[in-house]
């Protein structure tokens, strides 16, 4: 029994106990952090309870949110509700000695991909130049920015709260001589940058694969494409594969597959997964 659980045992009815979470995303630091929950509809009665229980675990913890929604598509956030705690859902987030201002009703951010963030910022080497698309609140190119302090890094993201966000974050990560902003759709923005990186990080693993074709251009030669996307367990790198190969062909380009990786369950029998590639011109 968990420790959700075993808490709510007595305060709730017992053939409810089964619906209880198992796990759920904390996002802030030791000091003030907010925690967001799936709530399934047999606890719908009992959320407040739910909630104030969790605060009486986790002392830091001051707000609970409540999951309403898939992600709508554009900015890949989804409606949240306050069950319990404090109105003000603004955060403070610290990770790996960076720390990101965000408010999670607004924007994009998991912390269940912290330890992502930095095997790719341990992956980049000094004096590259590289691009992150859709980068949200800025987490991948901050970490990578503090990681590697030679590093230009430029974060490209659709949602205005996110880049705005992003822009702070920068500042407050003292990284603004590194880390270049742009507000704007990568379809749009791309074009004009192709050829300039050494790396393209590609963090969008629903449909990263309809941006294949304004990422891989914006590589130079024997640029490294670090390509996420959802798969099946039982084959979790194939279908990436030949998307990556496909897409390079349109540009008349080779790939060498440099690295594979499952980053996070998704689902029943889905993974996230991260292919890394070495994109060759003829």
């Amino acid at each position: 029994m968990n420790n959700l659980k075993a808490a709510l045992s007595g305060r709730i009815p017992e053939g409810l106990l089964y619906a209880i979470p198992r796990s759920f995303d904390i996002i802030g630091s030791k000091d003030r952090a907010l925690a967001i929950i799936e709530l399934p509809k047999a606890l719908a009665d009992y959320e407040k309870t739910l909630g104030e229980t969790l605060m009486d675990l986790h002392k830091n913890i001051r707000t609970v949110l409540a999951k309403s929604s898939e992600r709508h598509e554009a900015y890949r956030i989804r409606d949240l509700r306050i069950i319990a705690g404090q109105p003000q859902t603004e955060i403070l987030h610290k990770e790996a000695g960076c720390s990101f201002r965000l408010d999670p009703t607004k924007v994009y951010f998991s912390p269940r991909e912290s330890t992502e963030r930095m095997r790719i910022a341990q992956m980049v080497r000094p004096d590259e130049s590289v691009l992150v698309m859709f980068g949200g609140i800025c987490p991948y190119s901050i970490t990578i920015a503090r990681k590697q302090p030679s590093v230009r890094v430029m974060s490209i993201e659709i949602n205005p709260e996110a880049h705005a966000y992003c822009v702070q974050n920068i500042f407050l990560n003292k990284v603004h001589n590194q880390v270049k902003a742009v507000a704007g759709d990568v379809r749009q923005v791309c074009p004009s940058i192709q050829g300039e990186f050494h790396r393209v990080v590609m963090p969008l693993p629903k449909r990263a694969a309809d941006y294949l074709d304004v990422g891989i251009p914006c590589l130079m030669k024997d640029g490294v494409l670090h390509f996420y996307h959802w798969a099946n367990e039982a084959d979790p790198f194939s279908e990436a594969e030949e998307l990556v190969i496909a897409a390079a062909e349109q540009h008349k380009r080779t790939v060498e597959i440099i690295g594979r990786s499952k980053v996070l369950p998704y689902g029943p029998r889905t993974w996230k997964v991260r292919l890394d590639a070495r994109i060759q011109f003829r």
